[in-house]
């Protein structure tokens, strides 16, 4: 099973989601890959957020990747591409081809305590409330395609 996270700028939300996802399957021993991408190329290259990466160390979650766009052969080679919020998901519709099999789904569809979009930390904090969020709905996914 491959699943991409897909956030704005690919440094808070989406991140935060596949280090989240990526810890929990190893210590379940769950052959999930994950991966994650932006819907603009602003931050390509770059390291996640560092108040991301904190809130992923308080939690002994590490994160290295760099930030990357969605690419056309994502939707190939993943089958569920989950957006972090109603905007990512209607651009990720708009590029997803029409012969492509990949889910394109609301990430928080799969939470069980939240509903809606994961809100972007990076201009307001909340970095810890995105958390909470981001693990709950990992939790949730991980019920769903296991």
């Amino acid at each position: 099973m491959k699943v991409l996270f897909v956030c704005t700028g690919n440094i808070c939300r989406s991140p935060m989601a596949e280090a989240v996802l990526r810890d929990k399957a190893k210590k379940r021993k769950l052959d999930i890959e994950t991966d994650s991408a932006g819907t603009i190329s602003y931050h390509v290259g770059e390291k996640a957020d560092r108040r991301t990466i904190f809130e992923l160390k308080k939690h002994g979650i590490s994160h290295d990747g760099r930030s990357r766009q969605v690419r056309r052969e994502d939707f190939y080679e993943f089958d569920y591409i989950l957006g972090m919020d109603g905007g990512h998901v209607d651009r990720l519709m708009e590029l997803k081809p029409n012969d492509s099999n990949a889910k394109v789904k609301l990430f928080l569809n799969y939470s069980n305590k939240f509903n809606g979009d994961v809100p972007d930390p990076y201009y307001i904090d909340g970095f810890d409330k995105v958390y909470e969020m981001v693990v709950d709905g990992v939790e949730g996914l991980m019920e769903k395609i296991d």
